[in-house]
């Protein structure tokens, strides 16, 4: 077995591709600089407005409809017809026009009385609708 007698070069980094990409973003912010002083010469009064943008009215919280197993229908808390429902939130609806409405039905409700509040909600003019269910592996 020979013997090894010049040693081994170390590799070198090679710094061309790093010096180029540098190379490209300096050129680049360079032309963006140029644009922005183009823009300040120009001879507009941009409008101003307060740092804080707030709506003209607050949004009001989702409207919660609660349907019991043996039918009653509850409107945030408090009991409903299907016919009250319908008035209370189109009322609602005509102070807010994104009303939205979430639904939510005992396990055990039959899909009749589902589908009579859906449409009762839809009546309304609701067009913002959700059914609250709960993920079957979550234990109480």
């Amino acid at each position: 077995m020979p013997l090894k007698t010049l040693q081994d070069e170390q590799p070198a980094m090679n710094m061309t591709p790093m010096i180029d990409v540098i190379f490209q973003l300096i050129i680049f912010f360079m032309v963006g600089t140029s644009f922005t002083q183009a823009e300040h010469r120009l001879d507009l009064r941009i409008p101003a407005v307060s740092d804080v943008a707030r709506p003209a009215t607050t949004p009001p919280d989702k409207k919660v409809v609660n349907v019991y197993q043996d039918g009653r229908v509850f409107l945030d808390s408090q009991p409903v017809t299907l016919e009250q429902l319908t008035a209370s939130l189109a009322a609602a609806r005509s102070q807010y026009k994104d009303l939205g409405v979430t639904l939510r039905g005992d396990g055990a409700l039959p899909l009749q009385r589902t589908a009579e509040v859906l449409q009762a909600i839809r009546k309304s003019g609701v067009a913002e609708m959700g059914i609250a269910v709960k993920n079957a592996s979550a234990r109480r």
